[in-house]
C-alpha cells in the first residue's frame, strides 16, 4: 500500500470513527433555558374560565352598590368615572352604534354574556395586579359595570345563579359556530 492509500485509509477510519461517535453519543439541545415547568398548582391557579351559560362561576354575591365601591378604588383609574374611559377603554354607553361608522363598543353594547365580564375582570384585572380581587369584589363590579349600562336595577344582587340568566343587548347578534358545552359544575 502507498503513503497515500495509507492517508486516505487513516481518513476514513477516522471518519467512520466520527461518524459512530455521534451516533452512539446522545445529542446535545439547546434551549433558551427560561422559565420552569408549570406544577399542577400553578395550573389549577390559572384554569378559572368560566362558560357562557355559568359554567365554572365561583361562590360569592356582589350588588351595584359594593361594586361602585370596589371601581372606585380600583378601576376608575384606568376606566374613568362611572366607566367612561380614559385612558384605557370605555366600559359604559355605546347602545345603537353597533352598526353605525363609529361603533362604541362597551359592556352594555357588545358583550354577548354577562358571564363573560365577570371571567375577563377575575382573569386579567385590575391590569397591574391580575386575580387580585376576591370573587365578592369581581361579582360586584360585574354588577356595577352591568348597572351602569341598564342592564340590571339598583338593588339587584348577582351570583353564580343570577349571572347567567342576565341577558345582554347584543346577544342574538353573535353567531355560534359551534355547539356550547357546559363545564361539569
Amino acid at each position: 500500500m502507498s503513503t497515500r492509500d495509507l492517508a486516505w485509509a487513516a481518513v476514513a477510519l477516522a471518519l467512520v470513527g466520527c461518524a459512530s461517535a455521534t451516533v452512539t453519543s446522545a445529542p446535545v439541545t439547546e434551549t433558551p433555558n427560561l422559565g420552569h415547568t408549570a406544577t399542577p398548582a400553578q395550573i389549577a391557579g390559572w384554569d378559572i374560565s368560566i362558560q357562557p351559560d355559568g359554567g365554572g362561576l365561583p361562590s360569592g354575591n356582589g350588588t351595584p352598590a359594593k361594586g361602585a365601591v370596589v371601581y372606585e378604588q380600583k378601576c376608575q383609574a384606568c376606566h374613568g368615572v362611572r366607566g367612561a374611559g380614559q385612558p384605557n377603554d370605555r366600559l359604559v354607553g355605546g347602545q345603537g352604534t353597533l352598526a353605525s361608522q363609529t361603533p362604541v363598543r362597551t359592556v352594555g353594547s357588545y358583550w354577548p354574556y354577562a358571564t363573560t365580564i365577570f371571567d375577563y375582570v377575575r382573569r386579567a384585572m385590575p391590569y397591574l395586579q391580575p386575580q387580585s380581587l376576591t370573587n365578592d369584589e369581581v361579582y360586584a363590579v360585574t354588577a356595577y359595570l352591568l348597572r351602569l349600562n341598564g342592564i340590571i336595577g339598583e338593588s339587584d344582587e348577582i351570583n353564580a345563579q343570577t349571572l347567567p340568566r342576565i341577558s345582554m343587548p347584543n346577544r342574538d347578534n353573535f353567531i355560534v359556530v359551534y355547539p356550547m358545552k357546559s363545564a361539569p359544575r
